[in-house]
C-alpha cells in the first residue's frame, strides 16, 4: 500500500450530469442513479457540477434535492455553482432548505466572476443591472451571510397575521460551516482561509507566474499552505481535492481503450498555460487502483489533504460510470488506505 501524507478520510466523486437535449429526463435519472450508487458503494460524498445554456445541469440545487430524498447517509455538494449566475439572497434559502430536506448533507462549493461568455448573456441574465453587478468576493459574502444566520434586512416582526424575520429563512444549523470555495489562485485560497470556508481544489490552476516552471503539482500544494496559513483552524481547515481518476481494474477492453483515448486526447493542454486565463490542467489519471495509487503517492498535494472528490469524465456512458465508481469504492479506496463505509 503506499504510504501518503495524510491517511484518506473522505472518499468523494463528481459528475456534470450530461444529458441528451431531446431526453433531458433520461440524464437527470442516470444522474440520481449514479448518487444513489455511491451510497451503496460506500463513498462518503457525491459532488455534481454546474452547465449554464448547455447540455448538463443547470440547477444543481435542484438536483441536490432529488437526491436528498433518495439517500439516507451521502454528503452532497456542488462544485461549483457560479455565483454571477446567483442572487445571494435567494441561493441562501434554497441551500438552506435543502440542507434541511437532507438533514443537514449539504456541502455548497461556490466560486465568483462574471458569468461564462458574459458580453452573450448579459442581456438576459441582467438587462437592467448588468453595469452595476460585483461579481467579486462580496457576492459571497452576502451568500454567507444569509447562510450563516445575519440580518440581511432591518425589518422584521408582524405584519397582520404574517410573520417576517430580518434573517434568511429557514436557517439550517452547521450548513455555514460547510460553506466551500472552488479556487485555483493564490488569492482565492487565502480569502477562502480568511473567511473561514472550505477549499476546493481541482484539475486546474492558474500559471500566475508568467516565467514559469508551470509545475500542477507544485502551484496546487502552494494553494493548499495559503489556505490553512489564513484558516483560524490552520492544519485541521478542510480540503479536497478534485483530479480526473479513472480505475481501470474491472473495465472492458473497449472501455480500457475509450479511457486512454479521451485522456490522451486532453494531454497537450496539461502542458503548458492555457487561454488569457493562463489555466494549467493536471492529466487525467487512467490505470488500475494499483498504479494511481502509487501515482497519487507521489504527489506532493495529494499527501497534503485527507478528502477527495474525484471527478469523473465527460460524456461516458452510464454503464462506464458504474464500473468506474466500482472500482473507486472497492478497489481505489482500500488502495489509498481507505475502506467504504458501512
Amino acid at each position: 500500500m503506499p504510504t501518503t501524507g495524510r491517511p484518506l478520510r473522505k472518499l468523494g466523486f463528481l459528475t456534470i450530469g450530461l444529458f441528451d437535449g431531446d431526453d433531458p429526463a433520461r440524464g437527470h435519472e442516470s444522474t440520481l442513479q449514479v448518487i444513489e450508487l455511491g451510497e451503496r458503494l460506500g463513498f462518503d460524498s457525491a459532488w455534481v457540477r454546474h452547465r449554464h445554456l448547455q447540455y448538463g445541469i443547470s440547477s444543481p440545487v435542484a438536483v441536490l434535492a432529488a437526491a436528498s430524498q433518495r439517500t439516507r447517509r451521502i454528503e452532497l455538494g456542488t462544485a461549483v455553482i457560479p455565483l454571477g449566475w446567483e442572487n445571494p439572497l435567494r441561493l441562501a434559502e434554497d441551500l438552506a432548505t435543502v440542507d434541511i430536506l437532507s438533514g443537514g448533507r449539504l456541502n455548497p462549493g461556490v466560486s465568483v466572476g462574471p458569468p461564462m461568455h458574459w458580453e452573450e448573456v448579459r442581456e438576459a441574465l441582467y438587462p437592467d443591472t448588468g453595469d452595476a453587478e460585483d461579481f467579486g468576493y462580496r457576492r459571497v459574502e452576502r451568500l454567507l451571510d444569509g447562510v450563516r444566520g445575519k440580518p440581511v434586512t432591518d425589518f422584521s416582526g408582524v405584519e397582520g397575521f404574517e410573520v417576517f424575520s430580518d434573517r434568511v429563512q429557514p436557517q439550517s444549523p452547521g450548513l455555514g460551516g460547510r460553506m466551500w470555495y472552488g479556487g485555483g489562485s493564490t488569492r482565492s485560497a487565502r480569502w477562502a482561509g480568511e473567511h473561514g470556508m472550505n477549499f476546493l481544489t481541482s484539475s486546474v490552476v492558474r500559471a500566475e507566474d508568467p516565467d514559469g516552471p508551470w509545475d500542477f503539482d507544485e502551484i496546487q500544494l502552494s494553494h493548499i499552505r495559503a489556505f490553512r496559513a489564513a484558516h483560524p483552524d490552520g492544519e485541521a481547515a478542510r480540503v479536497s481535492q478534485g483530479l480526473v481518476v479513472v480505475p481501470t481494474d474491472s473495465a472492458t477492453p473497449a472501455q480500457r481503450a475509450k479511457y486512454e483515448a479521451y485522456a490522451a486526447k486532453r494531454l497537450a493542454r496539461t502542458t503548458s498555460p492555457q487561454g488569457p486565463a493562463r489555466l494549467l490542467f493536471a492529466p487525467d489519471l487512467v490505470g488500475t487502483s494499483r498504479e494511481i495509487a502509487e501515482r497519487l503517492a507521489q504527489n506532493p498535494a495529494f499527501r497534503e489533504v485527507d478528502e477527495v472528490a474525484f471527478a469523473l469524465p465527460f460524456a461516458f456512458d452510464h454503464e462506464d460510470y458504474v464500473q468506474i465508481l466500482t472500482d473507486m469504492a472497492t478497489r481505489l479506496g482500500p488502495a489509498l488506505g481507505r475502506e467504504p463505509t458501512a
